[in-house]
């Protein structure tokens, strides 16, 4: 990398805070710096550039085209510079740190609540947790492991089973009562919540549930579980859920369980690593730790009563 065209980073932090605030004085006050200081980086950064970035109206500073178009670019950088700074900042005080990318709803609902223990358990042990939707390559992503739901097959690593997904035809009580719903057929007269990454689950319903309708994909969509659910406890709708998402809401009584029929998805749930860094004992520790938990939250659902 050439870095003799680098700017110095007080430079660009002081272009793109006076970039920010379309001041100077403001700037200025965000860094604590004189409004002269902060002029006189911009202007440094303008000559090492060879354009003018601001243009100087009265009172005021105004982006010039180019002036947009770096702000947009160096806005990007030091967003990086700051994530990473924070990154390199968690080892402090950690003997090992686990980097770790998780499903939303996932790391929300089942994750998050049992994290307790593991930190319990080791507590020298670092933990940063980052939201990924899609697979993603280890060698360009700082992860050291990911929670990912679908087949076991992700590039490079290896993939531990959690545990299957059991989806329940859910709503609240009151929606339940309001639309007279007694059989599975009436299911399909009543608004039903759709998630936008599984959309055949109400058609697979149905068809287990020996329901013929036409009207399997109508209904308001979300991307995610935990949008959905709300959505069911506020009387919008029917929906199809995991049930492990969603047992506070049946243990409270939010939402009520409408039949026993499930649909047992062919995907499932994995804690995936790479295979390079399996000896690593944080890695080892927290895989081994959340299989155990998988196992015992799959022994509890076998045991509860249905609802």
């Amino acid at each position: 990398m050439k870095r003799a065209f680098v700017p110095p980073a007080d430079a660009l932090i002081a272009f793109e805070c006076a970039a920010r605030h379309s001041s100077f004085t403001r700037a200025a006050e965000e860094l604590h710096l004189t409004q002269g200081a902060v002029s006189k980086q911009v202007r440094h950064l303008e000559d090492r550039l060879g354009v003018e970035l601001f243009r100087r109206v009265r009172q005021r500073i105004v982006l010039t085209d180019a002036g947009r178009l770096y702000l947009h670019d160096i806005r990007g950088a030091l967003d990086q510079m700051t994530a990473a700074t924070r990154q390199v900042m968690s080892y402090a005080g950690s003997e090992d740190v686990l980097n770790v990318a998780v499903l939303p709803t996932f790391g929300t609902r089942w994750l998050a609540p049992r994290l307790v223990e593991f930190q319990r358990r080791h507590p020298s042990a670092g933990l940063n947790l980052s939201v990924r939707l899609q697979p993603f390559d280890f060698e360009a992503e700082p992860f050291d492991g990911a929670i990912h739901h679908g087949d076991p097959v992700w590039a490079g690593a290896i993939a531990e089973p959690l545990f299957p997904e059991e989806v329940i035809p859910v709503a609240s009580r009151a929606f339940r009562d309001r639309h007279g719903i007694r059989t599975p057929g009436d299911l399909a007269n009543v608004p039903r919540l759709q998630l936008a990454t599984r959309p055949l689950a109400w058609k697979q319903w149905f068809d287990q549930a020996g329901v013929e309708t036409d009207a399997a994909f109508q209904g308001a969509r979300f991307e995610q579980f935990v949008m959905i659910s709300e959505a069911a406890v506020h009387n919008a709708g029917a929906a199809l859920v995991p049930r492990f998402f969603v047992q506070e809401e049946l243990a409270s009584g939010r939402l009520v369980r409408l039949f026993d029929i499930s649909l047992a998805q062919q995907s499932a749930y994995y804690f995936v690593y790479p295979e390079n860094r399996t000896m690593r004992p944080v890695v080892a520790n927290f895989r081994n730790w959340l299989i155990e938990e998988a196992r015992s939250a799959r022994m509890d659902r076998e045991t509860m009563l249905p609802g």
